[in-house]
């Protein structure tokens, strides 16, 4: 099993190094030093080829999932209890068992923080790692990874190889931020629709309407694509008139092998049971699609969970009724250990970069409705694959979940570092429409060298 690292970024391995290190006359001090000057040297190797962003749409709270607090007071750590996981000294929720027998698996940062605790806000700060500012809108991970991995392909509608879009939501994307920002709109989330709760999921559009065939289809495509070369040969300053979605939609009815994808029949009646095919939004069929994305080189899938948004009566997550399996935390449960299993069979986990996140936390206090309400000054992120070194907590937050005690991360952080796991040098420079340069991630985001194996 993976050494298991405390907060501070220090395993036993560690410690014997520093032992070592003192024989030498140097110190715990020098120990940093080394290692940050050894950070800066190429140490840090990108294994993510993609990320499936499994999003908690509405703020999941911390104490309910990733950082219980069962010594606090009834009013602090809620109804629901902990158990171990398979990492010695490591609790979470009594929803997430199955979760907990892959811990060895999983990192957790327990010690995010952010001063935004309004939705809108708060996901587009937590999905772009930038502050929401009326000046610039800026890209999620999704269109950002999108774009620069294009660069080198013909267009940034799919790869040069694929009709799928590079940038995909299942079965939708947040209504909370745009997706592209100043990016192109082809690098927009393409959301695939239709009802992910119905174990006959089907993806909307990917078939002709009535009236509608290949022939009409390519001669609409034909009309649009011409109107843009008369454009701009007319101006070679207006504003270009193709269509991306149309293109996107064209690609994607006209290829078998990008609509296979989407063919969840295909997967076996086991695969799709330990998934999960009930559950709240569906989050189990939505996460077996996003394997069968990834599986096919779609560069980020968002998997869009929604309801966690708990002012009333938290206990609902973990059952609605008695016996009740569908319910937020255990679908959440079945889905992800199902997922992050599946990839590891298929040899795919070590490529395959999985975050699971909302926009913030919820109140340490339960309020007077039995529920809690935003709470962005901490609450807690995981990560699993892509080069991410499973088995170990990342900070920690204080005895009532309140705030960070140790190692705090803020969502700029969080992007420099999820950028650094799929190969993109957060520094990186793009530029908006005016030729404006912006970083893919602020000026001064750090790094989390400790999630790195």
């Amino acid at each position: 099993m993976n050494a298991v690292k405390r907060c501070d970024g220090i395993s036993r391995r560690d410690f014997l190094r520093v032992g070592g290190l003192a024989a030498l006359g140097l110190g715990l001090g020098d120990f940093f030093h080394l290692q940050r000057a050894f950070a800066g040297k190429n140490t840090l190797t990108a294994k993510a080829k993609s990320c499936i962003l499994i999003w908690l749409d509405g703020g999941p709270s911390h104490l309910e999932t990733f950082d219980p607090k069962p010594d606090a007071p009834q009013e602090v750590r809620g109804p629901l209890k902990t158990i171990p996981t398979n990492v010695t000294g490591v609790r979470i929720s009594e929803c997430l068992e199955q979760t907990a027998a892959i811990m060895d698996k999983i990192a957790i940062i327990r010690s995010m923080t952010s001063p935004l605790g309004e939705h809108s806000l708060g996901t587009q700060y937590l999905m772009t790692g930038y502050k929401p500012t009326p000046a610039l809108e800026y890209p999620t991970f999704g269109a950002t990874v999108a774009y620069v991995r294009s660069q080198n392909s013909q267009n940034i509608s799919g790869d040069a190889l694929s009709a799928l879009p590079p940038n995909i939501a299942v079965p939708n994307f947040t209504g909370q931020v745009s997706g592209n920002g100043y990016l192109p709109s082809a690098t927009r989330q393409f959301s695939v629709g239709g009802d992910a709760k119905r174990s006959d999921f089907k993806v909307r559009d990917l078939d002709f309407y009535q009236g509608i065939d290949i022939d009409r289809l390519s001669r609409r495509r034909q009309f649009v694509n011409a109107l843009n070369e008369f454009s701009s040969a007319k101006d070679a300053g207006a504003k270009s008139v193709s269509d991306p979605e149309l293109e996107r939609a064209y690609n994607l009815i006209t290829s078998p092998e990008a609509k296979a994808a989407f063919t969840l029949s295909e997967e076996p009646q086991e695969v799709r049971q330990r998934y999960g095919t009930g559950g709240v939004n569906g989050i189990g069929l939505s996460c077996l699609l996003a394997r069968r994305l990834v599986e096919r080189d779609v560069p980020f899938v968002t998997v869009n969970h929604a309801g966690w948004d708990t002012h009333q009566d938290i206990f609902k997550l973990k059952e609605r009724y008695p016996t009740d399996r569908n319910a937020h935390l255990p679908s959440l449960d079945r889905a992800l250990s199902a997922l992050i299993q599946d990839l590891t069979d298929r040899r795919m986990l070590d490529e395959t970069l999985v975050v699971v996140m909302g926009e913030f936390g919820r109140t340490p206090k339960i309020n007077s409705q039995g529920g809690r309400d935003h709470w962005p000054n901490v609450f807690s992120v995981m990560l699993a694959g892509g080069g991410v070194q499973g088995g170990q907590i990342i900070g920690s937050s204080d005895s009532l979940g309140e705030f960070p005690k140790e190692r705090p991360v803020t969502p700029s952080d969080l992007s420099a570092t999820i950028y650094t796991l799929l190969g993109i040098d957060p520094s990186l420079e793009l530029h908006t429409s005016d030729g404006r340069p912006v970083r893919v991630a602020p000026d001064g985001a750090k790094v989390v060298l400790e999630l790195f194996a």
